[in-house]
């Protein structure tokens, strides 16, 4: 019902289909083309970028933009890269789900929850995460919104309707409602909806200079809409786009920088939990690599829709937390923090409810500016086609123990996970990854040769560089 194409229609409309004008100089078309070679692409800053959610409601007690500027500092001594708010826009009072009710239940995507504070005071805390070097990302909702607000009460035709001609709330592929009971499933057939739809993004690129957005339920969106979407926002200027969504088409048509990646989080609870060992790893990333053409993954060991409705850190991982934080962080893709994950917050945040974090110890700090510093300022760790590839280094146990090697240009990091309960005396198959290196979370020297031995302790890692 939501696949109509309407592409066409939009860049049209968008003035953003044209037809290019015939290269009459060769040479000079060659020498444009060199000098584009030379130059940084537009969003070159994303390809050492880690990403940060900030929850705003659960972040402080007074849980406003002010109160969570407070903590800028701190983000940015970290080496926090990209900053990714969760829905700042008014909740909708019909339908609403608890007390304060969900995000993602909007009302108006052009105005900012009164809770959180002001339109001004949002684009003073967007001015000043710009200019402490960091970037902005707004969480952005274009499958539904809430049951009031503006569009839904003056163009109840821009919404999905049942049999009885009633506007419904999303359903699921199979037919069957998903129990989002709080919004009103919008209808992608309509084209005037659609223009509003790219019409309000643009309001908070053009308006507040966000540099991109973080697509929620992205696949439950036609694919044409993202594909017109993108050049409409990048006309204002280039925007970093995430899609909530492990759906190849979005990164490989590029209407996506980023996908979710999902599949590789569930594998890290899965051997964290003794569901599956470390050979699936390597079985994850070669049916991976054939999907993917474009972009990379968001790799992550907690968020807020894991944290509320699946459990914690400590409830899904146990003890090979750490060991797994170090395997999203060093493995292809980029890497998430959710708030509170670095000081080590050991409960469900309530998802309708006030439920402040607290921030008494940040306990894992130290642990997280590590893993940021690295992947930020060694080459090999870059995001995409940006780092070096994954290069697996056999042991003699696979199954508990993971070990591989990424290198770019002169830069080499060796990482080597024990992924089990157990200590494991393993020996390091080949030589390739031989050489001096330092342990980075000891700040010790340690050489590696071929074939040698290596004891590790439960749950245990070496990230090592060259």
């Amino acid at each position: 019902m939501k696949r109509i194409s309407w592409t066409l229609f939009l860049l049209l409309g968008f003035g953003l289909l044209t037809i290019p004008a015939c290269q009459s100089d060769p040479e000079a078309a060659d020498e444009d083309a060199a000098m584009t070679d030379q130059q940084e692409g537009p969003l070159d800053w994303v390809k050492n970028a880690n990403i940060y959610e900030v929850n705003v409601r659960q972040y402080t007690p007074e849980g406003t933009f002010s109160a969570f500027a407070e903590h800028l500092p701190r983000l940015q001594e970290m080496g926090v890269k990209i900053l990714w708010f969760m829905p700042i826009y008014p909740i909708s009072e019909k339908n609403r789900k608890g007390t304060l009710g969900s995000y993602y239940a909007i009302s108006d995507y052009k105005a900012v929850n009164p809770e959180f504070g002001t339109m001004e005071e949002f684009k003073a805390l967007v001015d000043r995460i710009h200019s402490m070097g960091m970037k902005v990302v707004l969480d952005w909702v274009a499958n539904h919104t809430g049951w009031d607000g503006p569009w839904i009460e003056e163009h109840p035709e821009w919404f999905t309707k049942n049999a009885e001609g009633e506007i419904t709330d999303p359903i699921g592929k199979d037919g069957k409602s998903w129990g989002w009971t709080d919004v009103a499933d919008l209808d992608y057939e309509v084209p005037e909806m659609r223009a509003a739809m790219i019409d309000a993004m643009q309001f908070w690129v053009r308006e507040a200079d966000v540099d991109g957005f973080r697509c929620d339920v992205a696949a439950e969106v036609p694919d044409d809409f993202w594909l017109t979407a993108r050049p409409a926002l990048d006309s204002i200027k280039p925007v970093f786009m995430l899609a909530e969504a492990e759906y190849p088409t979005h990164r490989n048509n590029g209407s996506f920088d980023m996908s979710y990646g999902w599949s590789f989080h569930h594998l890290m609870n899965d051997i964290a939990q003794g569901k599956k060992d470390a050979t699936a790893i390597d079985t994850w990333l070669a049916d991976d690599q054939t999907k993917y053409q474009k972009g990379y993954h968001m790799q992550f060991i907690t968020n807020h829709d894991e944290n509320s409705w699946n459990g914690t850190v400590q409830e899904r991982l146990g003890e090979g937390a750490d060991a797994m934080a170090v395997l999203a962080f060093t493995f292809d893709g980029m890497p998430l923090i959710y708030s509170g994950q670095e000081a080590g917050m050991d409960k469900r945040l309530e998802f309708f409810e006030k439920d402040t974090i607290d921030w008494g110890k940040v306990s894992k700090k130290a642990f997280y500016t590590t893993l940021l510093e690295l992947k930020r300022d060694n080459p090999a760790l870059w995001n995409g086609q940006a780092g070096g590839a994954i290069q697996k280094i056999p042991t003699s146990n696979d199954q508990a123990v993971y070990a591989f090697m990424r290198e770019k240009g002169d830069n080499r990091v060796v990482v080597i996970l024990n992924l089990s309960a157990d200590s494991q005396e393993v020996k390091l198959m080949g030589g390739d990854f031989a050489g001096d290196y330092t342990n980075v979370f000891r700040n010790s020297g340690l050489s590696l040769t071929p074939d040698m031995m290596i004891q590790l302790n439960p749950w245990d890692y070496l990230v090592l560089v060259k």
